[in-house]
């Protein structure tokens, strides 16, 4: 059937939008072309870009057929104006009608970061193994290092704690069945461990084996290779059972294959490639079949399948299974097209630190596997190029429990992981400030190498070994007031982080907010227009509860929802945090402007449509921050359809003190003074509580409590709240004191410190 000339299929907010077109400000060269699906199976399509409107033949490109709904040319455009559209390929032959013309600009002098053709792309990979880390031509050249210096590379640390407990390791046995079953939080996390401790015994083996020139060790990897090539690819450890610990296994089986290919005999690689390819099949299947994220991109787990499945997995795989090569052109194409989709050219994680440390494990190592053996450099393109900034700004290193989203290692220190990540990036661009953020995390956290969150993902002495030889040391660099941003506004996922001292442990505040256009879709939370404020080493504001599992009821029914945050209620109801993802994406927020004025940082955030599902009469509700360096102000502007009230909510470790309009923080580094000084509706109530309530209490016996404020309007269709908080660190006394002008609106505080007055205004309403 031919479409009709004015057919376009409309874009939904978990769908790829139509790019580029008239608003987009292109960053690198070329563009990368998306759309939506003209239908959802066998789409196939025609692309033409053209310099003319009506695509004369002399300068239009056509290309086709294209097998997805994104294409990325092999080759930069020149500067200047240009046009593309589109037509779906039917079963037949036939093209339908063009799709709309969209016009959009090449500025000169982006970076260029072209895909090369499908034709092209591995023309010059090598067919020897390994293919995974170091090539073929360059393993005598590691073996001559070692037999000079066996601390090349921390190789000698490598071996003792990463290889020799292998050895004399009884083989583990296959997982068994959940009973019954029905998952379990703590039985899918063991079976995760296992397959992971299984990557470790053949990988470390057959590396070291190989390097070495080790008969024994080589022999070792191969019993392990072998004995986990014997497990049920359908079973426990299959993708629709535990894709977690199918992810290890593919990884693990393909490693070995690759280093100890010649150790194999053709019968055992025979048996070998079989149970790779099944166990690829099935993560193959699962992203560009059933999860389709070149349709919708918001599956966590798919596309970090990707990386950490795809890439090694098709690698080794290339030119001895035909069918491999379609899923690792699909991988490349997404990566250049579509990644990530959690954030953009700002390099945000919309997900939050830790699923960013995840993501960035899993796809630096699998870039850095395609940059050796395709020569294609991801490293390029510019969300790679500034992406370190966000652990740096959103996630700093001496911070506690002041981030959002799901985070594994929620109340324990910035991850070692996080630190090891950032350093890739500064092997990549050569920043100090990165460089600064891993040895400050590697000074600090010294001992949760065995925590599940850590040991179940990946190896440090590993990882160490392949950045010395890959990468160079880069000379840290310290934030100062002249290299960091006060005020960093992640425009393309919504968070604003405000700094002082960041280079300081004992003197620097941090100030955290959100507002973001992802709502609370996959590992983020009902949060929007939320902060987070840790100051001279105390976490003063925090993200409460724990991390106890993914769709646990702490997970569901707490950390999830608006009332763990420091945000608002309105007649008790928060913002849209369940299981729909069209309504989790729809429950966003946005930032209006973020910026450093004089003598303060600010933001203007904008959360009304987060809480439309649960409050459709809330008309407009934005929050304000006002950072001085030292203290914060928060305004809170709420206008409802018919009168409500608003709970004022803030999370923090410590019992508070109430009194009056205040509320004091006691920790043990820093107190923090907050008070209300202005509410249009009148003095607010106060309450304290410390439950999670609505969970399982099981889920969290024997950890500490955490205390919950709530302070409540009277009923009003208008509310405006003005609050000041005050971090005092110990052994540093600060006071304030306020007054608010006859009008209600104009908030003036005046804050005394060591005897110098400063005046704040805080503007009208507007």
């Amino acid at each position: 059937m031919t479409l009709s000339p004015l057919y376009e299929p409309q874009s939904g907010v978990l769908t790829v939008q139509y790019e580029p077109n008239e608003k987009t400000v292109l960053l690198e060269n070329p563009p990368r072309f998306t759309w939506i699906p003209a239908q959802l199976e066998h789409d196939r399509y025609v692309l033409q870009i053209a310099q003319s409107e009506d695509f004369s033949p002399a300068d239009t490109q056509t290309i086709q057929p294209i097998p997805y709904n994104l294409y990325t040319p092999d080759a930069a455009l020149e500067a200047g104006t240009y046009y593309w559209r589109y037509a779906l390929l039917e079963d037949n032959g036939e093209q339908t009608a063009w799709s709309c013309i969209r016009r959009f600009e090449v500025p000169a002098d982006l970076p260029e970061t072209p895909l090369p053709s499908r034709a092209e792309r591995y023309k010059e990979v090598s067919s020897q193994h390994p293919r995974l880390w170091l090539q073929a031509s360059e393993l005598e050249a590691f073996r001559t290092a070692l037999e000079t210096d066996r601390s090349y590379c921390e190789w000698d640390i490598f071996f003792e704690k990463s290889v020799r407990p292998w050895i004399e390791r009884d083989l583990i046995a296959e997982p068994l069945h959940y009973p019954g079953n029905k998952r379990v939080a703590k039985l899918w996390r063991q079976m995760y461990m296992d397959t992971q401790e299984v990557l470790y015994a053949v990988r470390h083996l057959a590396v070291a084996g190989q390097l070495l020139n080790d008969t024994s060790l080589l022999n070792r990897a191969k019993t392990w290779l072998l004995h986990i090539c014997q497990w049920d690819i359908k079973g426990t450890t299959s993708r629709d059972y535990n894709d977690e610990a199918s992810f290890r296994m593919a990884g693990a089986i393909a490693w070995g294959y690759d280093w100890l290919y010649d150790q194999l005999s053709e019968d055992e690689r025979k048996h070998i490639r079989h149970v790779l390819l099944e166990r690829t099949r099935q993560i193959a299947q699962h992203v560009m079949e059933h999860s389709k994220i070149h349709h919708v991109p918001y599956d966590s787990h798919a596309v970090r399948s990707l990386s950490s499945v795809l890439v090694p997995c098709c690698i080794v795989l290339l030119q001895e299974e035909p069918e491999v090569q379609e899923w690792l052109d699909y991988t490349l194409e997404y990566y250049a097209g579509l990644y990530s989709p959690w954030g953009g050219p700002d390099g945000g994680w919309a997900e939050g630190p830790m699923y960013w440390t995840t993501g960035m494990a899993f796809v630096t190592e699998a870039m850095n596997l395609l940059k050796k053996f395709t020569g294609i450099n991801f490293y390029k393109r510019p969300f790679f190029a500034k992406t370190g900034d966000f652990p740096l700004y959103a996630f700093s290193p001496d911070t506690l429990r002041a981030s959002f989203g799901d985070q594994s290692t929620l109340g324990d220190p910035v991850s070692l992981k996080t630190g090891f990540n950032i350093r890739q990036f500064a092997g990549v661009t050569g920043n100090g400030l990165y460089q600064w953020y891993f040895e400050r995390v590697r000074e600090t956290d010294t001992d949760s190498e065995m925590k599940f969150y850590n040991y179940g993902w990946w190896d440090f002495r590993f990882d160490e070994m392949v950045y010395r030889h890959d990468y160079p040391q880069v000379e840290a660099i310290a934030p100062t007031d002249a290299n960091i941003q006060s005020v960093k506004w992640f425009r393309d996922i919504d968070w604003v982080a405000f700094h002082s001292n960041m280079a300081d442990p004992e003197r620097h505040i941090m100030l955290l907010t959100k507002s973001s256009k992802y709502g609370s879709v996959s590992h983020s939370h009902g949060d929007q227009n939320g902060f987070l404020l840790h100051a001279y080493g105390e976490p003063l504001a925090i993200e409460s509860g724990y991390y106890v599992a993914f769709s646990s009821t702490m997970h569901m029914n707490w950390r999830r929802q608006t009332r763990s945050t420091n945000n608002i209620l309105i007649d008790g109801l928060g913002q849209y945090a369940e299981k729909n993802k069209v309504l989790n994406m729809a429950a966003n927020g946005f930032i209006e402007v973020a910026e450093q004025r004089k003598g303060y940082g600010y933001s203007r955030a904008n959360a009304t449509a987060a809480y439309q599902e649960y409050v459709p009469y809330l008309e407009r509700y934005v929050r304000e921050l006002y950072f001085f360096g030292t203290y914060v102000v928060v305004v809170d502007h709420i206008d409802l359809a018919q009168a409500g009230t608003v709970d004022w909510l803030f999370q923090t470790l410590y019992e508070m003190k109430l009194n009056g309009q205040t509320f004091k923080v006691q920790g043990r580094k820093a107190d923090m003074d907050g008070r209300f000084v202005y509410s249009s509706s009148g003095e607010l109530e106060l309450s304290q509580h410390q439950s999670f309530t609505d969970i399982d209490q099981s889920e969290i016996e024997g950890l500490p409590p955490h205390y919950h404020l709530k302070a409540t309007t009277k009923s009003a269709r208008t509310h405006r709240i003005a609050t000041l908080l005050v971090p005092i660190k110990h052994g540093e006394p600060k006071y304030v004191s306020y007054f608010m002008d006859d009008q209600g609106f104009d908030v003036h505080i005046y804050f005394t410190e060591d005897g110098i007055t400063n005046r704040v205004e805080v503007p009208k309403a507007y």
